[in-house]
C-alpha cells in the first residue's frame, strides 16, 4: 500500500498525531550525530523521552552490514515487538537503513520516514526501496517495503550546508527532465538559491510517488526514474571505493549529462537539448574530472547495475525533454565516449 505523505510545517505535531492513531508498542527514533543535534530540536522534551533513540554514525561509508547489526541489536536490547515502529529522521542514508533494518527485523515492522535533506524528501523516502551498500557497491542489498507515513518539512533543509542541499537539487532536475518539461524550463530559469522549495519539493514528490505507485517493484516504467544513475551511481562508486567520496547527487549530475549525451547518440534529442542540459547541471555543479585511466573500471562497474539483463546493461535515457525511456543497452565503447565527451566539458 502506497505510504501517506505528508507535508507540514509542524513535524512533531504531525508525527505525534499519526502515532496517536497507530497504538504502537515502542518507538524506536534512529538519527546521526548531525540530526541529533541539529533536526531533533524541532522535537519537544517531553515527546523524545517517551521514545527509545539510536545514534548511528553519519555517511555512505556507514550504510553496511555493520551499522544495521548495530541497530538489529539495539532494536534487540529494547525488546521491540512486531508492533513497534522505526522513526528514521534524517537523509538517504538513514531512511534508506532505518527502513531495511525495520523491514527485516523479525520478519517486517512498520517505519516512519522524517527525511531531512533535499535529497531524501524529493527521492529516497518515497517509492518503498530499502538497502544498503555491499563491497563498495551501492545499494546491492535490500528490499521494497512502503514505509507507514513520510513526513516532510522544508525547514529542516535550513540545517544543510550549500553542497548537501545541491546534492539533493539534482534528483529534482531528474523529475523535471524525465516527466515535465514545464517544470524544467521553469526551474532552469533560477539559480539553486531562488527555487521556492515549499513548491518545488511537493511538485517532484508527486512525480516520483506517481511512477513509483504505478510501477512499485520496478517492473517497467518505474526504470525511469534510473535516467542519470546508470554511469552516475558508477561514478559515485568508483569515488567511493578510492577514497574521494562525491556525494550521490554531484555524481547523479554528472550521470545526467554523460546520458543525455548517449541520448542523443541513439537519436532520442538533439545536440541542442544536450547544450542545455549539460550548460544548467555545470552551473550549478561545476566539472569533476575522472581520470582518463578510470574509464574503463567506471564502465566495468556498470555491469553490477540492477537493470541489467542477460549481460546487457541497460540505461533509462532521455526520449525527448520530459519524456523518459528504458531498457536501453548501450555498449561498453559508447559509454567510454559518454564519459570522454564530459571530460572535454569545462567547469
Amino acid at each position: 500500500m502506497p505510504s501517506e505523505i505528508l507535508f507540514t510545517r509542524d513535524p512533531q505535531t504531525t508525527l505525534s498525531d499519526f502515532l496517536s492513531k497507530k497504538g504502537y508498542s515502542k518507538v524506536l527514533l534512529i538519527v546521526d550525530e548531525h540530526t541529533k543535534k541539529h533536526c531533533l530540536p524541532l522535537f519537544s522534551a517531553s515527546f523524545l523521552e517517551q521514545v527509545n533513540g539510536c545514534v548511528i554514525k553519519s555517511g555512505e561509508e556507514h550504510k553496511n552490514l555493520n551499522t544495521c547489526s548495530d541497530i538489529w541489536r539495539t532494536m534487540t536490547e529494547f525488546e521491540m515487538d512486531r508492533k513497534a515502529v522505526v522513526i528514521n529522521i534524517g537523509g538517504g542514508v538513514i531512511g534508506d537503513m532505518g527502513g531495511f533494518c525495520a523491514a527485516t527485523y523479525k520478519r517486517g515492522i512498520d517505519f516512519i520516514q522524517i527525511p531531512t535533506t533535499l535529497l531524501s524528501q524529493v527521492d529516497a523516502s518515497v517509492g518503498g526501496k530499502l538497502g544498503i551498500d555491499f563491497d563498495h557497491f551501492k545499494n546491492h542489498i535490500g528490499v521494497f517495503k512502503e514505509p507507514e507515513a513520510v513526513i516532510i518539512c522544508s525547514t529542516f533543509l535550513k540545517t544543510l550546508d550549500k553542497r548537501e542541499l545541491r546534492s539533493g537539487f539534482a534528483e529534482v532536475i531528474k523529475h523535471a527532465l524525465i516527466a515535465d518539461a514545464l517544470a524544467w524550463h521553469k526551474i532552469k530559469e533560477q539559480s539553486l538559491e531562488a527555487q521556492n522549495w515549499d513548491e518545488v519539493i511537493p511538485h517532484s514528490v508527486n512525480i516520483k510517488y506517481l511512477i513509483t505507485t504505478e510501477d512499485p517493484t520496478e517492473k517497467g516504467l518505474r526504470k525511469v526514474l534510473n535516467f542519470g544513475h546508470t554511469l552516475g551511481h558508477a561514478v559515485e562508486s568508483y569515488f567511493l571505493e578510492k577514497g574521494n567520496r562525491i556525494l550521490h547527487g554531484e555524481a547523479i549530475a554528472i550521470g545526467m549529462i554523460v546520458e543525455s549525451f548517449l541520448a542523443v547518440e541513439k537519436g532520442f534529442i538533439s545536440k541542442d537539448e544536450l547544450k542545455e542540459i549539460q550548460n544548467y547541471i555545470i552551473s550549478i555543479y561545476g566539472h569533476v574530472h575522472i581520470p582518463d585511466a578510470a574509464l574503463d573500471e567506471i564502465i566495468n562497474l556498470t555491469l553490477h547495475d540492477k537493470k541489467n539483463e542477460q549481460g546487457a546493461v541497460l540505461f533509462s535515457l532521455l526520449q525527448k525533454i520530459g519524456q523518459a525511456n528504458y531498457n536501453v543497452a548501450v555498449s561498453a565503447e559508447l559509454m567510454k565516449q559518454s564519459l570522454t565527451y564530459y571530460n572535454t566539458l569545462i567547469g
